[in-house]
């Protein structure tokens, strides 16, 4: 039977089924008010693990989730991310994993969030201009500091995520990956091996429409949506994946959390096994 928890790090326990709050609108008005719903909504049905990042609206998705949930669940686990900034050219987003980048980020995700300790903080992605070791440790003295619990990674590869564990306790990795995109299998099997927790975003790219036949003949066969019959299957593929499924419409939010109940059998599993991976590149998330 398919464990419904896993402990992140080995001791932060959640339910493996997440939510992603990227696609969240912001703005004031009654698509804010809608967002708050959606985030109230997927507590309420039992989902403990929440994805933010101050990429999304520069904090804003930070401080909405705050006025939705806070005071917090003492369950309840909301993980963000650093190191994208508006240091390009006139002020587009960028890269960047400066020390002092990701001090001040974390320190504006603590204010937002309103806590004094962010439980997971995950590198929104490996700054290729400053010396892996700088960010990491910038990450590592901010978790010596108290004001984070543990440190993730995003979109790596085996190599960088070997070489980020020589510089400190790596306990999650959040790269792209679903039924129809296994791009990442090799980072996949590597956090298996290490107990790393593995947060797959875009998890049902391309499964809504059920693009592809056999995909959709065995949601007809088991009654459920493709979407959901590619969560379960992320579900079954690997007990460190924790799938972050997003969006902002409180009924497919209901159908995503479903997902954790529905059981493919090992045939059903073995036919979805053989589904042609994708590999579309995509943008930072």
């Amino acid at each position: 039977m398919t464990s419904r928890s896993f402990r992140i790090g080995g001791d932060l326990s959640v339910r493996r089924l997440g939510f992603g709050a990227m696609q969240l609108p912001t703005e004031p008005g009654p698509l804010r008010e809608a967002s708050v719903a959606v985030a109230r909504r997927a507590v309420e049905l039992g989902v403990t693990l929440i994805d933010t990042a101050h990429l999304y609206g520069g904090g804003a998705n930070e401080e909405l989730l705050a006025e939705a949930l806070y005071p917090y669940r003492d369950e309840l686990l909301i993980t963000t991310k650093v190191g994208v900034a508006r240091s390009g050219p006139d002020g587009a987003w960028k890269l960047d994993g400066r020390p002092d980048v990701v001090r001040d980020q974390v320190d504006q995700a603590l204010r937002r969030l309103r806590v004094e300790r962010i439980e997971l903080l995950q590198l929104h992605r490996i700054d290729p201009e400053v010396p892996l070791a700088d960010q990491l440790g910038a990450l590592g003295e901010l978790r010596t500091a108290g004001k984070i619990g543990r440190i993730g990674l995003s979109e790596v590869t085996v190599a960088e995520l070997g070489q980020a564990r020589e510089i400190v306790d790596i306990v999650s990795v959040q790269n792209r990956y679903s039924l129809l995109d296994r791009e990442h299998e090799p980072v996949l099997a590597a956090c298996e091996a290490a107990g790393i927790a593995f947060l797959p975003w875009r998890p049902i790219a391309g499964a809504a429409s059920g693009a592809t036949a056999e995909l959709a003949a065995v949601a007809a066969e088991l009654g459920a949506t493709p979407a959901q019959v590619a969560l379960a299957w992320l579900l079954d593929r690997s007990p460190v994946i924790l799938p972050i499924p997003g969006t902002a419409r409180i009924e497919h939010l209901a159908e995503n959390v479903a997902a954790a109940d529905l059981h493919l059998t090992p045939a059903h599993y073995d036919r979805l096994a053989v589904v042609a991976a994708g590999s579309t590149a995509a943008g930072p998330r």
